[in-house]
């Protein structure tokens, strides 16, 4: 007859599956245990040794670095160049948003619509992304080479001369000249994530909008935006932080200049860093660009979230 087993009593493991038990959490152990270390070494690490250097005068050079408190802080506070590299972050973001994420809809929404063909359009919109930052900016540097660049070969043949000019070397276009370049190389993300968001509606709410007689402005409006809100949120918050750290393509394109009018937030700090050997205060703007980044990621995370329980 077999024993009943109290309420809330669990019976007791077999020794046999103990031990098979104990194996394979040692075993799992052993695989986690890498990627941990790794973790912890290049992530963790980093992370607390850079707001500890926050807080000190280091060069990067001395064996020693002296606490300063809060100076670094309080002298980011009056660096004009580092607002100014804010600044100019701010307007790669406004453009990215207006123009890089409504083109990757648009051209997400053209492609969903092709019937033959499908898989070349995405290749050719997705290449430009997986180039190097270093090679699309040989390449945009070509292109507006002041004299015999195709852009303004082209504006000369159009009888435009007085549009053409030194793209890069003028501080009024220079950094809008450099975001066109990044929108190009970019938009290929966007693209993608729209066009798996469009993949993911089904077909039937399309065909009962249909039948209802709903234009397709109206189904667009109604149906499609709605449904890719998740979608749109995560492409907005990868574009802001994505151009918001933008720094190979301004480095190989104009270094900055000219007059510090393309200077963006990581191009300051590795100036400061590698450049001036401050790495004391370095790390202070690392961290304030950081929470920065963090708390405009929450921003729009909260704003989503708003505009999803209207």
């Amino acid at each position: 007859m077999l024993e009943a087993t109290a309420p809330g009593n669990r019976p007791a493991r077999p020794a046999r599956s103990q031990r098979r038990y104990d194996q394979d959490w040692k075993q799992g152990l052993l695989f986690v245990v890498p990627a941990l270390a790794f973790f912890l070494l290049f992530t963790v690490y980093p992370f607390v040794r850079t707001i500890s250097l926050s807080f000190s005068d280091w060069d990067g050079l001395s064996n020693h670095a002296n606490f300063v408190g809060l100076d670094n802080y309080s002298a980011a506070l009056h660096d004009s160049l580092w607002w100014r590299s804010l600044l100019n972050g701010g307007l790669f973001v406004a453009a990215a948003l207006l123009l890089m994420t409504p083109l990757g809809l648009l051209l997400a929404v053209g492609v969903e619509r092709v019937r033959r063909g499908r898989a070349a359009y995405r290749t050719a919109f997705y290449v430009p992304t997986i180039l190097s930052g270093i090679v699309v900016a040989v390449i945009w540097k070509w292109l507006y080479q002041p004299y015999g660049g195709p852009i303004n070969q082209a504006f000369d043949q159009l009888g435009l001369h007085s549009v053409a000019r030194a793209w890069l070397g003028d501080g009024g276009t220079a950094l809008w000249a450099v975001s066109l370049a990044s929108i190009w190389q970019g938009v290929g993300y966007p693209f993608l994530l729209y066009l798996a968001g469009l993949q993911s509606i089904p077909d039937e709410v399309y065909e009962a909008a249909a039948v209802d007689g709903a234009s397709e402005r109206r189904i667009f409006f109604s149906i499609t935006l709605p449904l890719l809100r998740p979608v749109i949120t995560t492409v907005n918050i990868l574009t802001i932080l994505g151009a918001m750290q933008m720094f190979n393509l301004v480095l190989a394109m104009t270094n900055g200049g000219p007059g510090y009018s393309t200077e963006v937030p990581v191009l300051h700090i590795y100036r400061e860093a590698f450049g001036l050997f401050h790495f004391g205060y370095a790390s202070a703007l690392a961290v304030i660009f950081g929470v920065l980044l963090l708390a405009v990621s929450i921003a729009q995370l909260r704003l989503a979230r708003r505009g999803a329980d209207r």
